[in-house]
């Protein structure tokens, strides 16, 4: 239990002494809590002595309104110390998860982690940010009532102490096997809450496919039964749960049976007086109320602890190294090319999906990768861009290993076009203005222009100011391409890595986009990844990517001189 305090204090950060703060008005409210009960007790014993008068009347009644008064003061305290900062550290949290998701390497998002972002963000961060934050003071508060109470039992006969202390044990034994077997359950009924997260996200993403191949009977199934496992796993949590709470019930119901049994044996012997007696009955049926109340609260905390288990982990990925100083020239010197791959060697896993790559891209130049699918294309290009890091060799622009140059300074110098546009639920002025925020309205327009696209968006509702769907989905895929032409454009980034931009777009879109490629490229450094051969048939530089290796390379007229793959390639493509 302590562990799990101590871990969500930890998480706190700059507000952690908001939190100890809070421990102090907590133990304070603990205190007035019990006050009313104690100055009831000794108003009763002071009446049945024959000893109150109007005046300790009237102080009694002042001390009582005042213990309540500061008890609700203090709750106050507590909750904007506590509650109110439990909102502020989880805003943080996601802006430093947003942060810490931006530095990870692009293979994290594509090792099946989308769910677990998703449910870290939707599940995990809300369920603990609303349920748990709250609950510290709380859980300070009941240890302080209960000790309170027992206290109070010793003061009225040491034999009522000590059985209270043998309940408060049991309370503990109970209560901690009731907490080992929910937090068992809690970690499998997160893992399923991931699974679900994963499979909803799965299936609204690939809604057109299933529908297209009339798959929505098998993929329902399969969403339906991640439901039907999400439910049966809550289903147990709450059946393993229910035997432990019901034996607390009933430990606390046979508590107050025993307490009051002894305190009337007592009684009846003579040994308490009849104020005493009162007392007690006053007492009773609050005195193991503080401690059902904690464990009531520690149950929910077992949840919590998965969910932390889980943050940690996203927050435990491996972020790229941005630890680079150096400053890249403004241009290339003389002898040096605008880009180089040194003996590079890469893997997503242990099998290597490059080998000693090594090539030279100059600068203004076009340097073409073409080969079959998988050969290793588009990593190539992703290591430029450091979606990635080598695993051996060195990427180099203008002679600095990109490794050593900040990652903001070096996409700074990168335009990326990819066959698979995404656009942002946003306006297309925002959309287009990603590319450089500072930039003018005006210039945004004439990016747009640029791009081919600015007629299509003034027929748009709102123009400019119209908000498209999340991922563009209000658009037609050459829509979508001209407008992330566009905001490359508007970047105007000395390099550009084209992954072959109109390989997936209609004959009517087709001419615009190499139109509005043709603006982006203009005195740029180009690296191609090429679907459609005609389009590089005026590179500089044509690579032909096979295996993770360059099989070939030259320019058009010397490659189908060569006679070899990509003579072969050009040839299929012709007839």
């Amino acid at each position: 239990m302590l562990k799990i305090l101590h871990r969500l204090v930890g998480i706190t950060g700059k507000y952690k002494n908001r939190i100890r703060a809070s421990y102090v008005t907590a133990f304070i409210k603990g205190v007035l809590m019990k006050v009313p009960f104690m100055l009831s007790f000794f108003v009763i014993e002071l009446f049945m002595q024959d000893k109150m008068d109007k005046k300790l009347c009237l102080y009694f009644g002042i001390a009582m309104a005042a213990s309540l008064v500061l008890e609700a003061i203090m709750e106050h305290i507590t909750n904007v110390l506590q509650s109110a900062t439990g909102y502020k550290v989880f805003a943080d949290m996601r802006m430093r998860l947003g942060d810490h998701l931006r530095k990870l390497p692009m293979g994290y998002f594509t090792e099946g982690n989308i769910g677990k972002i998703s449910a870290v963000l939707s599940t995990d961060m809300v369920f603990i940010e609303e349920n748990c934050m709250g609950v510290l003071s709380e859980l300070v508060s009941f240890i302080i009532s209960q000790g309170l109470m027992i206290l109070m039992m010793f003061f009225m006969d040491i034999r009522l102490g000590l059985v209270s202390l043998v309940f408060v044990a049991a309370f503990i034994v109970v209560g901690n096997l009731m907490l080992k077997t929910t937090l068992r359950h809690s970690v499998i009924k997160q893992e399923d809450s991931e699974s679900l997260t994963e499979e909803v996200l799965d299936f609204a993403e690939g809604i057109g496919i299933i529908k297209s191949y009339n798959m929505l009977g098998e993929r329902s199934k399969r969403l339906t039964d991640e439901f039907e496992k999400s439910c049966r796993e809550s289903i147990d949590f709450e059946v393993a749960y229910g035997p432990w709470a019901r034996a607390l019930y009933l430990l606390f119901g046979l508590g107050v049976s025993v307490m009051l049994l002894v305190s009337g044996l007592l009684y009846t012997n003579g040994i308490i007086t009849p104020a005493y007696m009162v007392g007690m009955a006053l007492f009773l049926f609050d005195l193991f109320v503080s401690i059902k109340s904690y464990y009531g609260q520690m149950a929910r905390l077992t949840v919590t602890a998965a969910s932390l288990d889980r943050i940690e982990e996203v927050f435990a990925a491996k972020e790229l190294a941005d630890t680079g100083k150096k400053t890249l020239p403004a241009a290339a010197a003389p002898d040096r090319a605008e880009i180089e791959y040194d003996n590079v060697t890469f893997g997503y896993t242990d099998k290597p999906v490059l080998r000693n790559v090594s090539f030279m891209v100059k600068s203004g130049e076009m340097t073409a990768l073409v080969g079959p699918s998988g050969g290793g294309k588009s990593t190539i290009a992703s290591l430029l861009a450091r979606f990635w890091d080598v695993g051996s060799g060195r990427v180099l622009l203008r002679g600095e290993d990109i490794r050593n140059v900040p990652l903001g300074s070096l996409m700074d110098q990168i335009s990326m076009v990819f066959q698979r546009v995404y656009l942002f639920q946003d306006t297309v002025y925002n959309n287009i203005a990603i590319g450089r925020p500072d930039a003018t309205r005006e210039e945004v327009e004439e990016a747009a222009k640029k791009a081919r696209c600015y007629d299509f968006i003034m027929q748009l509702p709102e123009g400019f100011d119209t908000v498209i769907g999340e991922g563009g989905a209000s658009l037609s895929g050459g829509e979508k391409q001209r407008i992330s032409i566009a905001r490359c454009i508007l970047k105007d980034a000395p390099i550009v890595i084209l992954d072959e931009a109109t390989a997936s777009v209609d004959a009517d879109n087709e001419r615009a986009i190499q139109e509005a490629i043709s603006e982006l490229c203009r005195n740029k450094t180009l690296l191609v990844i090429a679907h459609r051969l005609k389009t590089i048939k005026d590179a500089d530089q044509i690579l032909v990517i096979s295996g993770g290796e360059i099989k070939e390379r030259g320019d058009h007229e010397e490659l189908l001189r060569l006679n070899g793959t990509y003579a072969h390639m050009v040839t299929l493509q012709a007839s």
